[in-house]
């Protein structure tokens, strides 16, 4: 990559850069605070060129944050300053390695300032490809399908607008619904089915679901979870069912390293399985026939080569549209987001210009364990709580009151949580609790130096993490009544002893512990955030498209998140990334039935 970007830049421009700066020549180095820890980079400068950039150490997130430290070297050293385009969706760690590259020019004795980017050209051009199935969009679906495909002997294109494939799958919880799978009746779970999966569902989405497509998830995502396992090797987390207050059978399995570890072994697979794939290639058109039928789509890359991609199906994964606020409404529109920035709705848009049919399009998932990172943006402490509730944590109000049974379901905290005066609730531990909730933080992307620097804040900005010698100084620094709050800990001690929650019924096994008389206390915020859009295409039972006239659009397919109303207007725990992975594979082999006609 570096090569090629070196030598699309104009031989010229280096020598007026060579003009514009004088380096003190030698090697440098610096560091700078990544998303799960210090990067640290080595740049080399000659008298009057920034000569070469390497990453020597980082712990950033394998397929995300990694691709931003293989790309961006190249493109520093190609326009001959650090001030150069990100990685989309690796945010912090483009900044990380700008600001580590930034100290080094500064080392050299100039200011980064001074070195505006040389401008590198676009190859441009055209090309027409081919193929049995085009996938527009690398998720969760996206992969499964293209996996599925070519296991289906079919020659599959995957096309994605961001330099990485994993979408919202990559960056999920790593629970995933295993429902009728030969692991979750290893694991001891014998008694689930799929009316059991499906009357749960149904409960948590308040009926609201597509009766077709929820029955059509839990009919196969047993077999989706054993093919995974058995064909494409992904690894679990043996004897491991967490409770889950959404089901009524312990149906969730955990990937073997998470989400993230789950989401590079796809994308290894991809990489050796004989199947084509386009990056930082965005899809802006549907191909259709004098018929209607839709063969293929019209792409752009970032290099401005045009692509006439002719296919003889076309699988839409695109996701979801929770960063696109013209497609959201209230209360979704205001709420703090945590998902992907490549969720706009793109797939949406495109099928909808054909007359598709559409449903539940103004619900999202609320979860209620957020905490905002920047104006509107969200991080999610779902298993630091965990890590708390598992010693003697607590959920209260702004009254210093708790509210509800802390384990509940997330429907079941969030509801009551909105009816709270300020539609939040806090997270309160003694130094045993804190220690829970710590150690499980970078589960969901939120790194120890992140938290310590959230504590130092001491409460002066978002996020609230404050610390306080006594119950009276923590309330004091998070704004919370103080009395009513040593009230509620006196309250809920009493219930440790008894082995009853009187107030909430919270479960006895997650009241072990008693609140410590003795500080230091610890109080987190908690807000409500989303990421996962529940509205989406109707489809019928092949996932082949349906217009608003009840007709098929032929050749045209979805998967994933853009398939409304699996879940109603919500979702419970693993069933996002359950549905993503199980739709991909029905989605490919129903294509591969279609195309053997």
């Amino acid at each position: 990559m570096k090569k090629t970007l070196i030598a699309f830049a104009v031989a010229a421009a280096f020598a007026s850069a060579a003009s514009a700066a004088s380096f003190k020549a030698g090697t440098y180095t610096a560091t700078a605070p990544g998303i799960h820890g210090d990067v640290t980079v080595e740049v080399t400068f000659t008298a009057d060129k920034l000569a070469d950039i390497k990453v020597t150490k980082q712990s950033e997130t394998v397929g995300i944050g990694s691709k931003a430290v293989e790309l961006l070297p190249g493109r520093m050293v190609a326009a001959q300053s650090p001030a150069v385009d990100g990685v989309t969706g690796a945010t912090i760690t483009t900044e990380a390695i700008r600001k580590a590259v930034s100290d080094c020019v500064k080392q050299a004795g100039v200011d980064p300032a001074n070195l505006v980017p040389l401008a590198v050209k676009k190859t441009g051009g055209q090309k027409t490809l081919e193929t049995d199935m085009v996938v527009v969009g690398g998720g969760g679906s996206g992969m499964s399908a293209t996996i599925r495909g070519r296991m289906n002997g079919m020659n599959v294109i995957l096309v994605e607008k961001m330099p990485y494939i994993g979408g919202a799958a990559a960056i999920s919880g790593g629970q995933v619904v295993a429902q009728g799978s030969k692991l979750q009746k290893a694991f001891g779970s014998t008694e689930d089915s799929p009316e059991s999966m499906i009357k749960d569902f149904m409960a948590n989405g308040h009926n609201l679901n597509d009766p077709a497509k929820i029955s059509l998830y839990a009919n196969n995502v047993g077999a989706t979870i054993d093919w995974l396992h058995e064909k494409v090797g992904v690894k679990f987390i043996p004897n491991d069912l967490p409770f889950l207050a959404e089901y009524s059978h312990r149906r969730a399995l955990e990937f073997e390293g998470g989400a993230k570890t789950m989401a590079q072994h796809l994308r290894e697979v991809i990489a050796g399985n004989g199947a084509q794939v386009l990056y930082s290639t965005r899809v802006e058109k549907l191909l259709q026939d004098k018929d209607g039928r839709v063969i293929g789509v019209e792409a752009t890359d970032d290099n401005g080569v045009k692509y006439t991609i002719k296919s003889k199906a076309t699988l839409l994964t695109t996701g979801g549209f929770g960063n696109n606020k013209d497609m959201l409404v209230e209360p979704i529109k205001s709420t703090l987001y945590y998902g992907p920035v490549s969720s706009t709705g793109d797939g949406h848009r495109m099928a909808m210009e054909l007359g598709a049919k559409t449903q539940l399009m103004q619900y999202g998932k609320r979860y209620p364990n957020g905490i905002e990172v920047a104006p509107g943006k969200a991080k999610s402490t779902i298993y630091a709580n965990v890590g708390a509730f598992d010693q003697a944590g607590i959920l209260v109000n702004i009254d210093g009151k708790r509210f509800v049974n802390e384990k509940a379901s997330n429907r079941h905290i969030l509801d009551p949580m909105l009816q709270n005066a300020n539609g939040q609730g806090y997270v309160f531990m003694d130094q045993k609790s804190w220690e829970g909730f710590y150690k499980r933080l970078p589960e969901t992307g939120v790194s120890h130096e992140d938290a310590d620097k959230y504590l130092a804040q001491d409460g002066k900005t978002a996020p609230l993490f404050v610390k306080g010698a006594t119950v009276e100084e923590v309330a004091a620094k998070a704004g919370i009544n103080a009395a009513a709050l040593k009230a509620t800990v006196a309250r809920y001690n009493g219930f440790v002893k008894a082995k009853k929650d009187a107030d909430f019924d919270r479960p006895v096994q997650y009241m072990k512990a008693e609140i410590s008389a003795e500080g230091p206390y610890y109080i987190v915020e908690q807000r409500p955030r989303f990421a996962t859009t529940m509205g989406g295409l109707c489809t019928n039972d092949k996932l082949n498209v349906i217009t608003k006239d009840g007709k098929l659009i032929p050749g045209l397919y979805v998967a994933g998140e853009l398939v409304g109303g699996v879940m109603g207007d919500d979702s419970p725990a693993g069933a996002n990334v359950g549905w993503a992975l199980t739709s991909g594979r029905v989605a490919a082999d129903a294509i591969k039935e279609a195309v053997a006609k």
